[in-house]
């Protein structure tokens, strides 16, 4: 495959050039387009937005941020071997090697690197899901009812991507297109026929995953997040609705209705498969019988009726197990092999993870809610299975949407008998301020109950003091970071894992009894 190869999907999907060779300035002196011409003909060896990994034989695609032009690096991917660059504006100066202009270089990005590695989601099915909670669950879920057919399939999202043999912690829920591409070829060849991929609204509104053949989607629901990159809800829902505007007609798309943006995305697609538990629709439950043992309940589909019987804990996960029946029976999953895998599923890092055990007189739960629509959902899963008090721990991701932060301390005080108030990631703000932020949601004219409210900044010690404090009987929640093993603070990275620190407190509580 040739430079010139991909360079034609550029502009093929990128956004025709304004001027047929726009491979440089217009006073380009023949010779130099002549020689720019030659270079398209040798072979390319990778494709990337990022200059310093450009080599010998590449092609740089210049990006716009949202605090740079990848343009700007052009000359350094030149100087690292780059073959080409393509952008969408010419280079400020002349540089040795062909520049193309297109009008969307993310979008020619996206399909220059699925046609490099081969196109690699036509030879399997990839069911992408896309919501603000519950992707994650629901991709385990139906990368285990996969694996229980007989499928072998790869897995990418939030917690991890898994290729096959290679399983290794995700840098982000989508990757940019080349890695994305580079993985699905890489689960291809390991002999992967299925993905189950979590598609963020980043990666839908920056094109990554535009050129990809989706076998399926699944719309979770939609609550305030990420509007600190998004410009509103509405804005926010377009992104999100991108991947169903991707699916080919004959892709099943899994909606839950319950959610008043459900009804949208039914409209939208060819081939709605409709999920929910309040409402009529394609796949509901029977009877719940919801504990801290998992859920169970019969799942009345069109193909027939599956008995779910699993690990996972409460309602939402209720949701995220009809939303990976309803996805895959209709990819043509048996009703037994859907069986098998939803039981198969012990858990998920992160998501209502127990960080206790029999030995512990409190229960203790680490998970990732970190909306106030998620940390009600964790509060009111948690309540009937709290012998006495609640004791909520958590806090708020600094440079990130501040909007939602009273909202989730309203929440915490309203559903909590304790409230501890900590860091989360504060990056490059004040914890304390985004504390205090927290803590305005929490006073007490809007609380219904008799609550507590402690500050501990230190996130260390604050779950520490919550498993000090709690009585016997009473349940810890640590929300907000779950599966992440890291904590990013005033520019520093630092080791952070909610579980170990929650069994350290658990393991000194435990020695305390035992002197006692």
């Amino acid at each position: 495959m040739t430079v010139g190869d991909l360079v034609q999907q550029a502009i093929a999907h990128g956004g025709s050039p304004s001027r047929p060779a726009a491979m440089a300035p217009a006073d380009t002196a023949p010779g130099d387009t002549a020689r720019w011409e030659r270079a398209l003909q040798i072979e390319c060896r990778g494709v990337t937005h990022d200059s310093r990994r450009a080599a010998r034989g590449w092609i740089f695609v210049a990006l716009r941020g949202l605090k740079a032009d990848g343009a700007d690096f052009a000359p350094a991917a030149v100087a690292s071997g780059a073959a080409a660059i393509v952008a969408e504006r010419e280079p400020a100066t002349p540089l040795s090697v062909p520049w193309i202009v297109v009008k969307d270089a993310r979008m020619a990005l996206a399909w220059m690197a699925a046609e490099f590695f081969g196109h690699p989601s036509r030879q399997m099915q990839v069911i992408g899901i896309t919501g603000t909670n519950g992707k994650t669950t629901t991709s385990y879920l139906v990368s285990s009812i996969f694996e229980a057919a007989g499928i072998r399939c790869g897995l990418m999202g939030t917690v991890l991507y898994r290729t096959g043999e290679r399983e290794f912690a995700a840098t982000r829920t989508t990757p940019e297109a080349p890695e994305l591409q580079e993985m699905l070829r890489e689960m291809v060849d390991a002999g992967c026929r299925a993905c189950a991929m979590e598609v963020s609204s980043h990666a839908l509104a920056l094109r990554r995953a535009d050129a990809i053949q989706f076998a399926g989607g699944v719309f979770t629901n939609l609550t305030r997040d990420h509007l600190d990159f998004h410009a509103d809800m509405e804005d926010y829902f377009s992104a999100k609705r991108r991947l169903f505007e991707l699916l080919p007609d004959d892709a099943p798309a899994a909606v839950n209705v319950d959610d008043p943006r459900g009804q949208a995305i039914v409209d939208l697609v060819k081939r709605p498969v409709t999920y929910a538990v309040n409402r009529a629709a394609d796949v509901t439950p029977g009877p719940l019988t919801l504990s801290l043992d998992g859920v169970d309940f019969e799942a009345r589909t069109p193909q027939g009726t599956v008995h779910v019987q699993s690990p996972l804990v409460g309602r939402p996960n209720v949701y995220n197990i009809l939303a990976a029946i309803s996805v895959t029976v209709a990819a043509g999953a048996p009703l037994e092999a859907v069986e098998r895998g939803l039981s198969r599923l012990a858990g998920v890092p992160g998501r209502f993870q127990r960080a206790s055990s029999s030995a512990d007189d409190i229960g203790v739960m680490v998970d990732y809610a970190h909306t106030d629509d998620a940390l009600r959902n964790l509060l009111e899963t948690a309540r009937p299975l709290a012998r006495r008090k609640l004791i909520t721990v958590f806090g708020a991701g600094g440079d990130r949407d501040r909007a939602k932060r009273p909202l989730m301390g309203m929440v915490a005080a309203r559903l909590s008998d304790v409230v501890v108030l900590t860091s989360d990631n504060p990056r490059s703000e004040d914890p304390q301020r985004i504390i205090d932020e927290l803590n305005l949601g929490a006073q007490p004219e809007t609380r219904q109950r008799d609550v507590d409210v402690l500050t501990v900044v230190d996130r260390r010690e604050a779950i520490l003091r919550a498993v000090s404090l709690a009585g016997p009987g009473d349940l810890v929640l640590i929300a907000g970071k779950g599966h992440e093993k890291y904590q990013e603070a005033g520019g520093t990275t630092t080791p952070f894992d909610d579980v170990a620190v929650a069994q350290e407190a658990l393991e000194a509580r435990r020695n305390r009894v035992r002197v006692g």
